[in-house]
Formats: C-alpha cells, structure tokens, sequence
C-alpha cells in the first residue's frame, strides 16, 4: 500500500482536547487496497480526536454515497452511507504484544515513542463496514426506481414455474395420510 501522508495525523505536537479532521474519500482512495464491490464512491469522513494524557479517543463519522450492484436485481443501486466509530488509542511500550492480547475490536496501541497515527486503514474498514451485507432494493414487488425490470420479469417467471413443480401428482395420494399415526417426538 502507498504511503499517503494525509492520512497521518502528527499527534505530539496536539494540544489535550478536541481536534476535528475532515476528509473528501472518492474511489481513488481504494486503489492501494484490494478491488471493492462498491464504486462511485462520494464518503466524507469528520475525524474527531481527543487528545488525552497517554491516549487519544477517536471519532469517525462517515456520510456520502456510493454505488453497489443490487443482489437481487443485478441493476446499480446507490446507497447512503452514515455511521459512526470509535477507537480508543493508547499508548504503551510494547504495543505489538497488547495488540495481540486485546480483545476488545476498539482499542489500539501504540508505541509511546511514536508521533504519527494512520487512519487510513481505520477510514477504509469503516466504509466497508457502512455498507450492508445484503444490497437490494427496498421494494418487495422490485418496482423501485433502481430496480432491473427484465430481471423482475425472470423472477416471476421463474417463480411461476416453481409453483408448477410443487404440485407433483406423485404425491397427490398422501396427502390423506396425513395426521394418522403421527410421528412421536419423544
């Protein structure tokens, strides 16, 4: 991955309290990582930190846009984004050992001697976090704005077509059978 300065938050020379950080993230932000499911993408990012004495608590608020391919449909649909994390940064001697010991997902350590912060990698996780795992419309009867017609017609189709095999005439006797001499559950 590149090493993108602006993502570098130089936090010695902060004063203790609040600092508020805002960054633009398009699609080009995702290039030094892997390939997304998602483009388009219009996030902004309101950073907010708190600069303690041996820690600093961290706020990221995430709003915008992007782009996703609908599961259901196959067609683009856009999606809001809006959410919020935290993250608490300590600092320690031996960070990699804390790291591996912590357990808890919103603590972070440091090395004390450090000066800098990446959020880079924290901007990318929370993005893909703000999207949710099933992407579809909204619309059950698929006639929202988004929606793929020609895909909604292939479902009914098939849906039609699925309610013909259900009635196998194969098992059309059984069915007055059906409460005599029932199945114990013990």
């Amino acid at each position: 991955m590149g090493h993108r300065r602006e993502f570098e938050i130089a936090f010695v020379g902060l004063k203790p309290g609040i600092h508020v950080y805002e960054y633009e993230i398009a699609d080009r932000f995702f290039e030094a990582f892997q390939q997304q499911d998602f483009y388009n993408c219009k996030a902004k990012v309101k950073l907010t930190l708190d600069r303690k004495s041996g820690f600093m608590l961290l706020k990221f608020d995430m709003g915008g846009t992007l782009e996703v391919t609908c599961d259901r449909c196959n067609n683009h649909l856009p999606l809001e984004l809006w959410d919020e994390f935290n993250i608490t940064v300590k600092m320690v001697e031996d960070p990699e050992v804390m790291n591996n010991q912590e357990e808890d997902p919103d603590v972070y350590y440091i090395s004390s001697g450090e000066s800098h912060v990446d959020i880079a990698a924290w901007i990318y996780e929370f993005i893909n976090l703000s999207i949710p795992m099933q992407r579809s419309c909204n619309f059950e009867k698929m006639d929202g704005p988004h929606c793929n017609k020609a895909a909604m017609d292939v479902l009914k189709k098939m849906s039609a077509s699925e309610k013909e095999s259900k009635e196998n005439p194969i098992w059309k006797g059984l069915e007055k059978f059906k409460g005599i001499g029932g199945v114990s559950g013990e």
